[in-house]
């Protein structure tokens, strides 16, 4: 065990320094002799022209992060009468030592080896450190988004964003503390635009027009997780007061700030969609990996979902009450479990948990090889089952390797039937991605040739077993991990399905109010209700809810069992259509 030792004085250390070092190195440990200027060293191209040589600096302690759990040093900023006066080259570095002395607006001197750490310009292997007098901190640099200049240009310098900047995504913020920030909410480019060039130079554009308000700390899992306790957090919110260091860390610019920014919501929880009187709702949603372990409270963690009895009793409350505040009538869900139908399954406890009533398609032998699989749920007083459900074989282009699901149904009151089918397309995740399966650079992902087959696969097997779809009500309704312009969808609109929610809610790039999924700081949709021409007479209305996109994950049924409400039940929001046959012939 190592003791600790009792830190010695600022002034005591530096005259230690002094006597021990030859003529030399004690002109470098001593406050206003010659030094370079760190707007030499930072140059202006994204990396040093002085990197790998040892230097002696004076500048002003910025920020300090040699705290617990910190970033192990600090940011020194040239004072503002030292500048070169070139917007084009920045007037801070990162220090990387532990070594004590020094506190924010005190200049110091310190001598050290230039180094690019990952795109980030630090002194490292620090052999002199001095504290001189206290100056006061530089004046800190107005900024806004789109960036008015290259944030390369202001890299670990003192910067303000002159106007609030919007909240578009917290998936970070329970695991690293962090926050990011744009202009306005982004919106994934695929979602309006075709595949090719301008989706992924808007791609681009978004990703590189952004900051990530960041916690100064670099540990997992901090407590508490910063913002929260006073804040929302929802995406929307706006952030204003932002006055920070901006730093570039893991690929990503980042304000650390230097006070508390202030939160604002943006727009409120919303209430449930309305639905129609004598409408039948179809609620569509993907539920995260809903597994309940061995069915009796035993069995967690579980291999995708919950990882405790509490956290699933938390999932499963949240989305009994989205479905029963919804007054779904019909529950299309993917990413349930895969384990049968007997008394402890997931979708027979789904269907306990949701109350009296309430049923679930069974199709025993033919849910596929995967550890998920879709499933249809319906209340029974309200809709009954038309003839028997099918799903593809797995010797079928569409049955592999977790087959769609399809059942006709009609309502009491009249004899109109109506398909709906559940599929689940192929995620966008790289994983074993072969070479053609890989990201092509078009805005569309990996697997896209997979997704697309899948889509081919589907309407041909439909076509098959409804007698024609363009005789046949049909809703395709399920997460097909596509946006609605890449190819999969493309296909479907040409078999003549409609995208019911951008029919009633189109989304544009300056408003885009219906979304089912956020990935990386950008909406879009994921999650779909599609009609055939002869289903669409019969739609009324069709519309996303949002009650899990916008929500923190910090607040999620994992992270937080305690939480009320329907809000987090799943990281997609639910599709809700609404159905009415009386005007039918």
């Amino acid at each position: 065990m190592i003791k600790p030792q009792r830190a010695l004085s600022t002034a005591f250390l530096a005259q230690l320094l002094f006597a021990a070092a030859p003529l030399g190195a004690a002109a470098d440990t001593a406050c206003g002799n010659s030094a370079t200027a760190i707007h030499e060293i930072q140059g202006a191209g994204d990396q040093s022209p002085l990197a790998g040589k040892r230097v002696t600096v004076e500048g002003i302690l910025t920020r300090d992060s040699r705290q617990a759990g910190g970033f192990g040093g600090f940011y020194l900023q040239q004072a503002d009468h030292e500048t070169d006066n070139n917007p084009g080259t920045s007037e801070a570095l990162f220090v990387y030592t532990r070594k004590p002395g020094g506190k924010p607006g005190q200049r110091m001197r310190v001598t050290g080896q230039v180094t690019e750490f990952h795109g980030l310009t630090e002194l490292t292997k620090v052999k002199a450190l001095t504290a001189c007098e206290h100056t006061g901190l530089p004046a800190s640099i107005a900024v806004s988004l789109p960036w008015t200049q290259p944030p390369e240009s202001l890299e670990n310098m003192r910067v303000r964003f002159t106007g609030p900047l919007t909240l578009t995504d917290s998936y970070n913020l329970a695991r690293y503390g962090e926050l990011v920030l744009a202009a306005h909410d982004q919106i994934i480019a695929t979602e309006y635009l075709p595949p090719g060039r301008e989706a992924r130079a808007l791609a681009q554009h978004n990703h590189h027009h952004r900051v990530l308000l960041d916690d100064g700390l670099g540990i997992r899992n901090p407590e508490p997780v910063p913002w929260l306790g006073q804040h929302a957090l929802r995406a929307g919110d706006t952030v204003s007061g932002l006055e920070g260091v901006l730093d570039y860390r893991f690929g990503q610019w980042r304000i650390q700030p230097t006070r508390t920014p202030h939160f604002e919501s943006g727009k409120t929880r919303p209430a449930p969609p309305v639905k129609p009187p004598s409408s039948l709702r179809v609620m569509t949603l993907n539920l995260q990996n809903y597994f309940n372990g061995n069915g009796d409270q035993t069995g967690f963690p579980t291999p995708r979902g919950a990882r405790s009895f509490a956290a699933f009793e938390a999932q499963r409350e949240r989305l009994v009450r989205t479905v029963r505040e919804a007054r779904a009538d019909i529950l299309a869900v993917t990413e349930l479990e895969n384990d049968g139908y007997g008394p402890s399954s997931a979708s027979i406890g789904l269907a306990q948990a949701l109350g009296a009533g309430w049923m679930v398609i069974r199709t025993p032998g033919q849910d596929g090889s995967d550890a998920i699989r879709t499933s249809l749920l319906y209340q029974s007083d309200r809709v009954s089952p038309a003839g028997i459900p099918h799903r593809p074989g797995p010797e079928t282009p569409a049955g592999r390797p977790r087959p769609p699901l399809a059942q006709a149904f009609k309502i009491p009151e009249g004899d109109q039937e109506f398909w709906v089918v559940v599929p689940h397309f192929k995620s966008k995740s790289c994983r074993n991605a072969s070479e053609n399966e890989r990201d092509q650079s078009d805005g569309q992902g990996c697997y896209n040739r997979h997704r697309t087959r899948s889509a081919k696969a589907l309407t041909h097997w439909l076509d098959q077993l409804t007698g024609g779809l363009t005789e046949t009500p049909v809703l395709i309704t399920g997460d097909l991990n596509s946006y609605p312009r890449e190819a999969p969808l493309e296909h479907l609109r040409k078999a003549g399905f409609s995208n019911l929610v951008h029919r009633f809610h189109p989304c544009q790039p300056e408003h885009c109010d219906h979304y089912t999924y956020r990935y990386q700081g950008q909406k879009g949709t994921l999650d779909y209700a599609l009609a055939s021409p002869t289903l669409l007479p019969s739609v009324l209305q069709a519309q996303t809810w949002n009650t899990n996109v916008d929500e923190p994950p910090a607040l999620g049924y994992r992270q937080a069992p305690d939480q009320s409400g329907p809000w987090r039940s799943s990281d997609h929001n639910p599709v809700l259509t609404d159905l009415s046959f009386t005007r039918q012939p």
